[in-house]
Order: C-alpha cells, then sequence, then structure tokens
C-alpha cells in the first residue's frame, strides 16, 4: 500500500512517552486502554536512569514482541518511535529488531545538534539502505547550544541544512520545551503557558521561523495530568490553542488522559473547514477575494492557500467540530 507521507506527518498527533522500562505498555496497546488515535514513543533516554539501559533496552524487545505477536487485526496498533538515547544505540537498538522492525515507524532523535546530526543521519540512511519498509526519524531540537543566542542562528541554520539531507526520512521536527526552561530555572504551572516563559517563546519563535514552513513541528510537552477540578486540562487546552496559532501540529503526552485533549484540539472548526473548501475550490471569474462563508470574515485566495492545505489535511485526520 502506497504510504501518504504528507498524511503520516500530520497524523502523529498526541505522541504518548513511555519508559522502555514499562513492562505494561504492551498489554495496554494490546487492550485498547489508549483508544485509536495516538503514537507511541518507547524511551531510552530521559525517562530511565543512567544503569538500567541494558534492562531497557531488552523490555523494549519484550514489549515489541508482545505487540508483534498478538493480533493486530483485533487493536488499533499505533505509530510506534523508538527515542535513543545517542547515535551508537540507533544502529544496536535496530540490529536487534529483526522482525520486530515491521512494526516500528521509526526513531527519535534527541538534543540533535552539529555535533551528532552527521552521526545520527549516516546510521538512519545505512539502515534505510538494508530496510525493507522506510525508517523515519524525528529529531528533538533541545540541546544547549540552541538557547546560546550569540549562536542560535547559525547552529538553527545548521541543523536546517542536516535536516534537509535527510529530508525524505524526516517526519515531524520535535522541541524540548523542559530542557528549555531547565536552562531558564523556569517551570510553569496548570494556569500558565509555555509561552509565558518569555525566552522559551522567543526561541520557538525562530526554531519555527526556521523549519515550519517546510516540516510539520510538534509542540512541547505539558506536565499536568490531574487536579482538584480539572484546571489541568483547561490549562493544556489554552497551551493547545496558542500551539496551533503559533504553527505547532500535535503534542507530546506523558498521560493517557492528555491524548484526547490533544486530538479534539486538533479538530477543525465547522466554518474553518467551510472557508478551506471554498479557498481551494474557488469559482470566481477574476476576482480573488470574497466573503467567508458565515459571512464574518474575508477570504482571499492567494493568502489564505496554504493556510486553507493544512486545514483541510486536519479535518481529513482528525475530523471537523
Amino acid at each position: 500500500m502506497k504510504v501518504n507521507e504528507n498524511e503520516l506527518k500530520y497524523s502523529i498527533g498526541a505522541l504518548l512517552y513511555s519508559p522502555a522500562v514499562n513492562t505494561k505498555i504492551g498489554r495496554s496497546v494490546i487492550s485498547g486502554k489508549f483508544g485509536n488515535r495516538y503514537s507511541l514513543a518507547l524511551c531510552l533516554e530521559d525517562t530511565i536512569a543512567d544503569d538500567t539501559v541494558e534492562m531497557a533496552e531488552h523490555q523494549l524487545l519484550e514489549t515489541l514482541r508482545e505487540i508483534y505477536t498478538a493480533d493486530r487485526e483485533s487493536f488499533y496498533l499505533p505509530k510506534i518511535f523508538i527515542r535513543v538515547r545517542v547515535p551508537e544505540q540507533l544502529t544496536r537498538v535496530y540490529d536487534s529488531l529483526g522482525e520486530l522492525a515491521g512494526i516500528v515507524t521509526g526513531f527519535i532523535f534527541p538534543k540533535y545538534t552539529l555535533t551528532n546530526c552527521e552521526d545520527y543521519n549516516s546510521r538512519l540512511v545505512e539502515i534505510n539502505s538494508r530496510s525493507e519498509k522506510k525508517v523515519y526519524m524525528m529529531p528533538i531540537l533541545e540541546s544547549r547550544d540552541i538557547v546560546d543566542y550569540a549562536s542560535r542562528r547559525e547552529t538553527l541554520c545548521g541543523i536546517k541544512a542536516a535536516v534537509d539531507s535527510v529530508k525524505e526520512y524526516v517526519l515531524n521536527i520535535r522541541v524540548g520545551g523542559n530542557d528549555f526552561s531547565n536552562e531558564f530555572s523556569a517551570r510553569r504551572h496548570y494556569d500558565e503557558t509555555i509561552y509565558d516563559i518569555l525566552p522559551i517563546c522567543q526561541l520557538f519563535g525562530d526554531i519555527l521561523t526556521v523549519f515550519s514552513r517546510e516540516y510539520v513541528v510538534s509542540g512541547p510537552v505539558w506536565e499536568f495530568f490531574s487536579s482538584d477540578n480539572e484546571e489541568w486540562k483547561t490549562g493544556l487546552k489554552h497551551e493547545l490553542k496558542l500551539d496551533r496559532l503559533a504553527g505547532f501540529i500535535g503534542k507530546t503526552v506523558i498521560h493517557p488522559k492528555q491524548i484526547s485533549v490533544v486530538n479534539d484540539s486538533l479538530k477543525v472548526s465547522s466554518k474553518d473547514y467551510a472557508d478551506a473548501k471554498t479557498i481551494l475550490n474557488w469559482d470566481e471569474t477574476g476576482l480573488q477575494v470574497g466573503k467567508s462563508f458565515g459571512g464574518e470574515r474575508m477570504n482571499e485566495v492567494k493568502t489564505h492557500y496554504n493556510w486553507a492545505v493544512r486545514t483541510l489535511m486536519l479535518a481529513e485526520i482528525y475530523g471537523v467540530q
């Protein structure tokens, strides 16, 4: 079956992180605990201790085998990604997968930057040269050198060039909200958003400026998943609204309760859907501007075309509100 790669990039959506040492995650996937619209990241990096890497790699294989050998027609199989620690681990883990590689969509590269991007890229290209199906990558921009304002432009442009060199394998660009927050000794509460931390907001603006015209860029993790009166959910919804406006599509999640909130935020309003269809099916001869579907705003074909394409793509994947 031919893969619609553009749709695939937008469909990562809510990416649920789980430490690779989690012995229950395979059963949770098979039982349908997380629903039928999410992606899964099995993490070998920050979520596990340095002295448990070997154990985590072993459990990773056990989890994948549990999913692989189950009746995959009876449950929703998410796109599965493996977050490695360093480039050498990428090759080692892939080589250990064997037939299990058939259910792995790709790998996540943490702290992807100028000092390791060439190693990551070359190993991924080599893996693809012998893989029966395409193995994708999702680099995370979260390293300290990106924070340095004096060299930020040069660093981001260098990373962009590295990503461009393997563009066919790149699904998303991801950002590390917590790593950046740590640099500024900052942490938001559930009534605050990442955009209230001004240096990080500016940093995200630079990342989006460099990458979002050509790549799907996914939003940072939201730490809260519980509170007395659902304040965590209100806060997440607010940040997701700002994510979408800024240009982020999708979000890293760390608890199953966050999945539906992220998915709902990716649905398209009925008015946006109607306007997007109108713009992409414009039939006015000569005139390239007119009233919106509800008569509330202006639709202009030339300036709203890219927005309309993205809007219909999201509607197809996540639905219309």
